[in-house]
Order: C-alpha cells, then structure tokens, then sequence
C-alpha cells in the first residue's frame, strides 16, 4: 500500500529563521505580500517589525489583521477583498494557528474562486494556492507547515476541515525569539495541542514508520519540556525544544492524520467559540481510554515516552499509564478539569455527536464510534 508524505519544500529552525524568510521573499521576485495577522500582534508591533523589513528589500505590503482565534469564513472573505484590492501576489501568515488557517483560506480561494466552504473536506481544490510563506509564533497547532485548515462556519456554528495539499504553504519559519513573550496560559494550550497531535497521529488507522518516529519523538520533548516553557516563558532552550516538537507533531498528524479528540473539539470551538487547545487538552485522556480498548500497545509506548517505566507492564497497564500521564502533564501545566468549566452543556451532548461523526479527523480513529460512543465520551469529559 503506498503513502505520501506532506510538507513544506523548505523549513526554517530556529533564532535568526525570520531573516532568512525575507532573504527568500526577495529571492522568490515576490512584489506585494498580504500579511494576514491579530490584532494582538500588531499592537504589539511583531507585525511592523517584519513589514519594516520587507520594506527594507524593496517588497510592498499591507496588513490584514483580523485573523480571529477561531477563523471564520468572514475573515476569509475581507481578508480576500484586501488581497484582490492591492494586486497581492503572495501572502505571509504571522502568528499561531488562527492567522495560518485563514491565510491558507484566503490563498486558496485567490487561485481557485469560490467560497471556502466549497473547499471543506479532503483535497477539494484543482490549484494549487497562492505562494503562502507561514511564520510561526507559537509552538502547538503546527499550521505553519501543513495540509490543515479549520474555518469556522459562523452561520452554522461549525468549524469546517480543510485538508487539501494545495493548503501547505511553501516556507515555514519557526523562530523561537517571537515565542519568548506568549502568555503561560497560551503555552500551555498549544503545547496540549501539539501533544494530541503526535498522540492522535501514533494511534492512527494511517500511521506510517516515519510518523511513527517523529510523533513519538514530538511526545517525549513535550513531556520534557512544556512544563519549563509555560512556567518561564523566556527560557529560550524550551521555547526552541517546543518549536521542534510541535514541528515534528504536525510532520506526523499532517500525513497520518488524527483522530475524535479533534473531531469532537472542532465542534465545542465551532458551537462555543472555545479555544482549541484547551479542548483538546480536556478531551485527549478520554478518547484515548475509548481507543485502549484496540491500541493498548501503542498507548504503552506513548507511557514510556512521557518518563513512566513501563517494563513488566502489560499493554493494558500501559495504556493506563499513558493516559494518566497525560492527565497529570495537564495538571501541570494549568489546563481545567473539564468541559463544563468552559461553558459545555450536556443538552448540547447529541448536536455536538452528530457534527463529531461528520469531521474528517475522525476517519482514521483507531476505533469506529457509534453516536451513543461519542455521546459518552463528551459525558466523561465535562
């Protein structure tokens, strides 16, 4: 059975990356960037110190900074009009996963018109989108680097799955210096994030000896070091070891793909507008003691990659021990209890299934869920 493996062409590690990104902008003969942002880094000025220098080679841009946490069609669509307005020939994202979704959305329907909704699902687009160079500031969704993206749909209160080849942008930079001033709470989300990613790609129905060992790997930095990095943020040893981690989780999960635990939180981000990480993070131990009933083993390598000695253990005490492992990684690092602490109600349990069973990510679950599965899961969760 053959597979194919994604990502970027190029991939830049750390200090001095976002440099060498404008080196290649130039290079590349680009005219005019679109650079697709928040707010938040724009008032900042992490936005105007890279225009400055782009300016500096002679390169035209013009900030679109609305990205949302949770981007929606909306910001596609006014992020688009800026795009169309200025004659963009490329389009830089500049922040963490929210600013790298949208950006991929407004690139894609650039080069193939439309609306991005008729791109939700696997491999929807005919062109490949417009040049997207993805400039990371956070270390978690690994958005910089892969096929994904997730909109959210705000009329229907759902967040669409993009998972198309022509969405991998064509540099990613990961700079652990634009990492240093991201707040503890955001560290620890992302950082949850990017531990469901290499898990979620580990257990996964289309997991391969190459995403075997990057997510593996991904486990065991984070286990290592998230902790330092949420507690002291300008540690710049964690920040860099956490660049690498959530890099390798995304090089996993963007060609084994994932599982329930992101099927089931797109739809509490979709339908609640909670942040993602955080849901993963809640949801990860107990999807995984669902799929301890068929992957034991993996789950028992997951354990010794988070420091447990799993040696005389059987597959089922391992997997037991992962998913503890995991609990208590959470409770580390400041992640709540549970669902209902973030505004989940249980009258909702039955939609929120429903969506679930229709996400893409779930396809490659190690185990197949009925509606009453996902259902209890969601239950033991809140």
């Amino acid at each position: 059975m053959s597979s194919t493996f994604y990502m970027p062409s190029l991939n830049v590690m750390g200090s001095g990356s976002l440099a060498e990104a404008v080196n290649y902008i130039k290079e590349q003969g680009f005219k005019q960037g679109l650079i697709v942002s928040d707010s938040v880094l724009n008032k900042l000025g992490v936005v105007k110190n890279f225009t400055d220098l782009l300016e500096k080679e002679q390169v035209a841009s013009i900030i679109f900074d609305k990205a949302q946490p949770n981007p929606t069609v909306g910001n596609v669509n006014e992020g688009l009009a800026l795009l169309k307005q200025h004659d963009c020939d490329f389009v830089v994202s500049l922040g963490g996963g929210s600013p790298h979704d949208c950006a991929k959305g407004i690139a894609l329907v650039a080069s193939n018109g439309g609306k991005i909704a008729d791109y939700e699902g696997v491999d929807q687009s005919k062109l490949p989108q417009l040049p997207l160079i993805a400039i990371n500031t956070t270390a978690g969704t690994a958005s910089e680097m892969t096929r994904f993206a997730i909109i959210t749909d705000e009329t229907r209160h759902v967040k669409m799955a993009i998972v198309d080849k022509h969405t991998t942008p064509v540099l990613s930079v990961n700079d652990p210096s634009l990492m240093v001033g991201m707040p503890a709470s955001l560290t620890a989300a992302t950082g949850m994030d990017a531990l469901t990613h290499a898990v979620e790609a580990y257990v996964s129905t289309a997991a391969t000896p190459i995403t075997d060992a990057v997510a593996l790997k991904a486990i065991e930095l984070i286990q290592a070091y998230l902790p330092t990095a949420v507690k002291n943020g300008e540690n710049i040893e964690a920040r860099e070891q956490m660049a690498y981690a959530q890099f390798m989780a995304g090089m996993a999960f963007n060609n084994a793909s994932l599982g329930y635990v992101h099927a089931m939180a797109h739809q509490l981000g979709g339908f609640y507008d909670l942040p993602h990480g955080v849901c993963n993070a809640v949801l990860l131990p107990h999807v995984q003691r669902y799929n301890a009933q068929v992957c034991p083993e993996r789950l028992k390598d997951i354990a010794h990659c988070m420091g447990v000695d799993v040696l005389g253990m059987s597959a089922q005490e391992g997997a037991n021990a992962a998913i503890e492992a995991i609990e208590k990684l959470a409770k580390v690092v400041g992640i709540p209890a549970g669902l209902t602490i973030l505004g989940a109600k249980e009258e909702d349990i039955s939609l929120l299934a429903d969506n679930a069973l229709k996400d893409v990510c779930g396809l490659t679950n190690p185990k197949q869920a009925s509606h009453e599965e996902i259902c209890q899961i969601f239950k033991a969760a809140m």
